[in-house]
Order: structure tokens, then C-alpha cells, then sequence
């Protein structure tokens, strides 16, 4: 089974061409997990009604959490 995690993040300003989620995530500030994707793409809307959001100064993430790639090649 996949759950759902919707997270809301700061956005951080540019600081050169590439971002690398992995090495530097931006900060969080909430997480709140879903059990289904139509519940994660509620929360994420409420979220994306948000001012912050709006103005472009955070932003909106929905991940898949507990599923297997189907190709573990595309992570490379």
C-alpha cells in the first residue's frame, strides 16, 4: 500500500543553476501524511490556498512514500 506524504516547504532563492533535493532539501514546514492520493490532493489544495504559497515564498509537495521504482536505474 502507498501512503502519502504532502509537504509544505520554503522556497529558497536561487543560488546557482542546479538544486539537488537530496543534498539540500528547503526547509520544511509541515508534513502531514494521507493515506490515499485523493486525500493528499485535498490537503495539498488547502494548502495551496495559502497566502505564502500564493506569493510564491513556499510551495506544495505531494510524495509517494512506501513504493518500490519500477526502474531503480532512473535515481542515478
Amino acid at each position: 500500500m502507498t501512503r502519502f506524504l504532502v509537504v509544505l516547504t520554503d522556497v529558497r532563492p536561487l543560488e546557482g543553476v542546479e538544486r539537488n533535493e537530496r543534498t539540500s532539501p528547503e526547509r520544511r514546514r509541515q508534513v502531514v501524511g494521507a493515506s490515499s492520493r485523493e486525500a493528499a490532493d485535498r490537503i495539498a489544495g488547502a494548502f495551496m490556498a495559502l497566502g505564502m504559497v500564493r506569493a510564491g515564498r513556499q510551495r506544495v509537495k505531494v510524495i509517494a512514500v512506501g513504493r518500490r521504482p519500477k526502474d531503480p536505474a532512473h535515481l542515478d
